[in-house]
């Protein structure tokens, strides 16, 4: 025991024997470079003859799992859903047989290329979990990590496998969806092209341009490639040509010419391929090359840009004036009366004045002034658009018995329309037939605009040739030179007390209608003090008095609502006494007499119509009286028939060829065209 004593005394006898003295420096680096790897590698050995795994006990490999199984599990877990990570841990231990076992199902894609790709993918993942689990079983020396930075890039390696698996999965899943939306977006296609198929049935090829020059190219915009080609190749070659001439170049405008007039010729009033002659092509070549050699020679842009500008030009003036001629034409065709029509009405007027005069007599004459019925005043100068007007009001009527007819024409329709209903009495309703010119109240003394009718001013207007010189100035639109408005069958309406002086209510029909209900009930209609009863025609912008109406003059600005709503003539139910009390006929003269030289409005009823029923009119619901259909393609279906009455305002009139054939059978169905004279007349649908 002194012995251990003495050792540490000498240590701190020879310590503070030498004292503050430093240990020499070549001992410490010999300690750190030699002494201590040796110590390192001893160690080493020792751990690893410990944790060999042929001394380790049989049950180790189910109680401690490997460190990569861990590592892979892991990475497996953050790929899985969160139901499928639940399932797997309350039935078994994480292992990875147990993943297999539970699988996801998301993981397998339905369709033969699909499976086989995730058939692949799995089986991947599976090799590398069986791998993963035999090293477990049957471990060698490789397999276990000797040092830290093995081990690391086992686990890369590891990781690097457990991705690629994993970016495929997600690359079949990815590709499945997007499989499944252009699916989607196909079925979409084509429930847009099956709606756009049905909408463009409802559509009258009429409607686009039957008049136009344009007509075919709008109905197809793609069409036909070589046609549109020879079109370009042709105005080329103009420009080309008046180039040459002005550079003297005689040799390529003589070529130029040439081919020109050959493809001219070949085009001839083509619009498709198919019209076009067999030798297209080969004209198309021979231009092409002739055109190939005028850019070489003649090739000026400023040059080239000047004439395409002014060949623009002289287009949009040559489509100017023929928009204007379409415009007139199709008035012109609009107001003339088609041959059968025509010809029905003389048929009817000589067999008219054949009858007895006994025999030219309507029954029922003690209705016509019976004020408990319902009347309704028509004047109209077409024999088979009257028929149809009565027809279906008739047809469509809960009490046809009750039913008044105040039809009147002017003298040389007079015997037709007689001699019609004559033949054709409407059921057992009440028809009665007058002349317009048998009311001598209505003369150019109490009349006003029978007087302007009359005036050299008019008649310069309608029948000078020079628009020049007209009162117009070619500042009229030419629907306002309408016919028309030279008869007093369109301005009678405004004197209906004074035509029918026994009545208290009356309902105005446009012989351009059709009705399709029971009308009685516009007779129950409360109009709260007013005289007119008529459907409002205004919408966000369109159809105001400013349409119609000059406010510019002093007195429409004074007295009117530029943004006051306009209603429709067409069908309209006046209160007779309250037109008698307000004056209505007396403010119409008073708002005519003012407009001679016509600086409030242009001619026309409505206009007059608007001022002299200003606050007086009762908008009726729009289920009365739908219109457009003789200018609007796009009515609804279904507006049209829950409609009372539909009207053909418009151009295109029912018993016109312009008019729209889908709107057509609404009008034709009150139509006998078996009937002995209608066929006569060659009049068919």
């Amino acid at each position: 025991m002194p012995q251990p004593r003495r050792i540490p005394s000498g240590y701190g006898y020879g310590r503070s024997r030498i004292g503050s003295s430093a240990i020499p420096p070549y001992l410490l680096l010999l300690f750190l470079f030699i002494l201590a790897p040796s110590l390192f590698l001893l160690g080493r050995n020792g751990v690893h003859a410990r944790i060999h795994p042929d001394e380790k006990p049989a049950n180790d490999n189910r109680k401690t799992m490997d460190w990569r199984e861990k590592l892979a599990i892991k990475h497996l877990k953050s790929s899985l859903t969160k139901e499928v990570v639940e399932s797997i841990r309350d039935s078994e231990p994480w292992s990875l047989d147990n993943f297999r076992k539970h699988l996801p199902v998301s993981w397998k894609i339905d369709g033969v290329d699909d499976a086989q790709q995730n058939s692949s993918t799995v089986i991947d993942v599976d090799a590398n979990a069986k791998n993963a689990h035999d090293k477990l079983d049957n471990p060698k020396d490789s397999d276990v990590p000797r040092l830290p930075k093995d081990a690391f890039d086992e686990s890369q390696d590891v990781d690097t496998r457990m991705k690629v698996a994993r970016r495929k999965l997600r690359e079949i899943r990815r590709d499945k969806r997007a499989t499944e939306l252009l699916r989607q977006d196909d079925e979409a296609l084509v429930k847009l092209e099956n709606a756009a198929i049905e909408r463009s049935k409802a559509v009258d090829s009429a409607v686009l341009g039957k008049y136009s020059i344009w007509r075919k190219e709008n109905e197809n915009e793609n069409s036909d490639t070589t046609v549109r080609l020879m079109r370009d190749q042709m105005i080329m070659a103009r420009v080309y040509l008046a180039l040459a001439k002005s550079s003297n170049k005689n040799s390529i405008y003589q070529e130029l010419q040439t081919r020109l007039k050959e493809s001219q010729r070949t085009l001839g009033e083509a619009t498709m391929d198919a019209d076009l002659h067999h030798s297209a092509p080969e004209k198309i070549k021979a231009m092409g090359q002739v055109l190939s050699k005028a850019k070489e020679e003649l090739y000026d842009c400023k040059a080239i840009t000047q004439r395409l500008r002014a060949m623009l030009q002289s287009a949009d003036e040559q489509v100017r004036s023929l928009k204007k001629q379409s415009t007139f034409l199709s008035q012109l065709a609009a107001k003339t009366i088609p041959n059968g029509i025509h010809c029905l009405s003389m048929r009817l007027t000589i067999d008219y004045y054949l009858l007895p005069i006994e025999k030219r007599q309507f029954p029922k004459s003690e209705n016509l002034e019976n004020p408990e019925l319902y009347h309704y005043a028509l004047f109209s100068d077409n024999v088979l658009a009257a028929s149809v007007v009565v027809n279906s009001t008739i047809m469509n009527a809960k009490e046809p018995e009750k039913h008044v007819f105040h039809l009147v024409t002017d003298k040389l329709n007079f015997g037709a329309m007689n001699m019609w209903f004559l033949l054709n009495p409407p059921g057992e309703a009440t028809i009665h037939v007058e002349n317009v010119d048998d009311f001598k109240w209505l003369n150019s003394s109490n009349c006003p605009v029978l007087r302007q009718l009359e005036s050299a001013a008019m008649k310069e207007y309608y029948f000078k040739s020079d628009p020049k010189t007209t009162l117009s100035a070619g500042s009229s639109n030419l629907k306002y030179r309408n016919p028309k408005y030279l008869s007093m069958l369109n301005h009678l309406r405004f004197y209906l007390p004074q035509v029918y002086p026994k009545l208290d209510k009356i309902l105005f029909l446009d012989d351009d209608i059709v009705v399709q209900k029971d009308l009685t009930g516009l007779w129950e209609v409360d109009l709260n003090g007013n005289v007119n009863g008529a459907v409002e025609t205004c919408g966000e912008s369109f159809h105001r008095f400013d349409k119609y109406l000059n406010f510019s003059n002093p007195h429409i600005a004074r007295n009117f609502d530029p943004n006051a709503c306009g209603w429709a003539y067409g069908m309209n139910i006046f209160d007779l006494k309250e037109w008698k009390k307000k004056d209505i006929t007396g403010i119409y003269h008073k708002w005519q007499n003012m407009n001679e030289d016509r600086v409030l409005w242009k001619l026309g009823t409505l206009p007059p119509g608007l001022l002299t029923f200003y606050k007086l009119t009762h908008p009726l619901d729009k289920s009365w009286h739908v219109l457009g259909l003789g200018y609007n393609p796009s009515i609804d279906r279904s507006d049209i028939d829950n409609a009372a009455v539909i009207h053909y305002n418009g151009n295109m009139k029912p018993w016109l060829e312009l008019a729209m054939t889908k709107y057509r059978p609404y009008w034709t169905k009150y139509i006998k065209y078996d009937h002995p004279y209608i066929r006569a007349c060659n009049l068919s649908e």
